[in-house]
């Protein structure tokens, strides 16, 4: 070590960590890194009074990428051996200061420098790395390492770094276990080292942050199981350790909730909710630390915001409930079935049963007091698949109560497509209801209120720029009208002698299903207005669902005049044959609308027929 007063080092070095904390915005505008240039400047100069590192670490030979990545998973040597002596002394006192330069020049966008840094601190570190001095500044470079290779897009790197750092964590805490020295300690005298229960909180901390970056890595390679594993682990230690700022946690419990949905695991999917609610009502009551994130300080926007995105995450929730129940009682024409139905409900004291036994195997968060409040809130929703009626209408009214909430944040000024989204799912929550309703003339009132709130959407959307959301929007208002249209049929069908004022509501829901599956279809026309040949995968399901539906609803108009009726039977022929035509072409159509299809041919057999009845009848009258 160079001969400068120790006193005189330690100083310089707790100013830079002073300096480096120093939020970018405090800084002047044209410097925004003058801080950290002032404790890049001073971590030199403790580099330069500490002197040179001993040669045999420095002289080491390093690995052919420079990376050194994943030397424990590797295989490396994997021996505790104590930092002893000056000399590893001072070549772990150099591996602080290379770190803290290294994350230095990272934070000032320079990361073939930072990276470098953070190389040279493994290299001088990696005999002692498992030493109680030493595993949490490993395992922190190594860290940092794995963020820089992720936002380099180097996944593989990344992921070998972090890996090797949860790989040393366990090992070391299997093999010593005691609360190792946090990096800092090495520039502190005796009597300001810090407590033992203090350096295992900073060290779980280390670890939490690994979790975290794992999860984040698995998320990129498309490894969902084991992102949303490492998420969930990541968020409970969080909770344990104190170590949380609310409206994050919150907002990363409720997009890990999507993916329990995803996957049907509802239990799963309410816990996360709830666990979002209850943190999330901690906004403010908690402390600012200097860890507070500084958007957070700012609280009235970001607040809202989060707060309509939670919201969000429960109507997913409550419409894919409802939605997986439908799928699982529906007959082969969308309707309930009874059997199905009593099925289901045999069943359902089975999955009672099972709850305790999936509960315990689950990750539960918070302990004491924090649980109880989860608790309270996921008790009020159910997570079991609605049977009837008055169930659905249960999560029907949490869809819709959350719908409010969000829309008061998601307005359609400023946030167009989220709002249009948020309509959408309280259309859709709707629809499902509908599903559960034995009452055709309150399933009509539903489908009513679908077409109320999505109509004005049609209004405010331009097509030039919203073009794809205008055409779900006009697929969905016909379908809602089709489905008012049958279920009038169904009505009128039961009464002996249909009066004129429900064959003009008929035929009036008939156009109005017309108009809009008609608009769909004429934006699908290029700007010549000719229609496709060949029509996109995207749009290929709906565009012959609409043409299918289109010759249904011609069919099925009212009129007394004959000379009518045989003009609509031939325009509803015209599309039928359109969808058995098209798919002769494009067989790999037929696999999106195989029951469409053969409806289709039947009725391209059939209708020539009948509309040869027709012009007889017509001759002879």
């Amino acid at each position: 070590m160079a001969n400068a007063p120790w006193a005189e080092i330690s100083e310089k070095f707790q100013a830079a960590l002073a300096l480096s904390r120093v939020e970018l915005h405090k800084n002047p505008e044209k410097e925004p890194y003058k801080s950290k240039y002032g404790a890049r400047a001073l971590l030199e100069d403790v580099k330069a009074l500490l002197g040179p590192a001993p040669e045999d670490e420095d002289e080491r030979p390093q690995a052919e990428d420079g990376s050194g990545a994943g030397d424990h998973a590797l295989g490396l040597p994997s021996e505790v051996v104590e930092a002893e002596g000056p000399a590893a002394q001072q070549a772990v006192r150099l591996a602080v200061i290379e770190f803290h330069l290294g994350v230095n020049h990272i934070d000032t966008e320079e990361l073939s420098a930072g990276e470098e840094h953070l190389v040279k601190c493994l290299r001088l570190l990696r005999r002692y790395r498992l030493s109680h001095g030493c595993i949490s500044l490993y395992i922190q470079a190594q860290n940092n390492l794995g963020i820089l290779w992720s936002e380099r897009g180097e996944i593989e790197t990344a992921q070998a770094y972090l890996e090797s750092s949860e790989a040393l964590y366990k090992q070391y805490m299997k093999e010593i276990g005691s609360p190792p020295l946090d990096p800092s300690e090495h520039f502190l005298p005796e009597e300001e080292k810090l407590t033992e229960q203090e350096r295992s909180k900073r060290f779980e901390k280390v670890y939490t942050h690994n979790l975290y970056y794992l999860a984040q890595v698995y998320q990129h390679m498309e490894m969902f199981e084991k992102a949303a594993h490492y998420c969930h682990s990541t968020l409970k230690r969080q909770l344990e350790h104190n170590a949380y700022h609310p409206i994050e946690w919150a907002i990363n419990a409720a997009t890990l909730s999507q993916f329990y949905i995803n996957k049907l695991c509802f239990m799963e999917a309410r816990h996360c909710l709830s666990a979002a609610n209850v943190i999330f009502g901690q906004t403010g009551k908690i402390p600012v630390t200097e860890d507070t994130p500084e958007a957070e300080g700012s609280v009235p926007e970001l607040y809202h915001q989060r707060k309509g995105e939670i919201a969000r995450c429960w109507i997913k929730y409550c419409l894919t409930l409802m939605q997986n129940a439908q799928l699982s009682m529906q007959d082969n024409i969308g309707e309930l079935d009874l059997d199905k139905q009593s099925e289901l409900r045999a069943l359902r004291k089975k999955e009672l049963d099972e709850e305790e036994s999936i509960r315990k195997k689950a990750v539960q968060f918070g302990t004491g007091e924090l649980c109880d409040a989860i608790s309270a809130v996921e008790e009020k929703v159910s997570y079991l698949r609605p049977l009837d009626f008055g169930e659905a209408r249960e999560l029907f009214l949490l869809g819709q109560h959350y719908v409010f909430e969000a829309k008061e944040f998601f307005q359609i000024d400023g946030y167009v497509t989220d709002h249009t989204e948020v309509v959408q799912d309280h259309s859709a929550l709707f629809k499902v209801l509908a599903f559960f309703e034995t009452d055709m003339e309150r399933r009509c009132k539903m489908h009513k209120r679908r077409i109320a709130m999505l109509e004005p959407l049609i209004v405010d959307l331009n097509p030039q720029y919203y073009l794809l959301v205008n055409r779900q929007i006009q697929f969905e208002i016909a379908h809602a009208y089709y489905d008012m249209m049958d279920l009038k049929v169904a009505i009128a069908d039961k009464l002996r002698d249909p009066d004129v004022h429900i064959i003009k509501k008929i035929n009036n829901l008939n156009k109005s299903a017309l108009k809009y599956y008609q608009l769909f279809l004429d934006s699908l026309r290029d700007p010549n207005k000719v229609f496709p040949e060949h029509i996109g995968e995207d749009v290929l399901r709906p565009a012959m669902l609409a043409k299918f539906r289109v010759a249904r609803l011609y069919g099925k108009v009212i009129t007394a005049d004959p000379k009518k009726e045989l003009e609509n039977l031939a325009t509803s022929l015209e599309h039928y044959k359109f969808i058995v035509d098209y798919c002769e072409k494009h067989p790999e159509a037929a696999q999106e609308i195989e029951v469409e299809l053969e409806l289709s041919k039947e009725m391209v057999s059939l209708l020539p027929t009948k509309m040869e009845r027709f012009r007889t009848k017509m001759a002879l009258s």
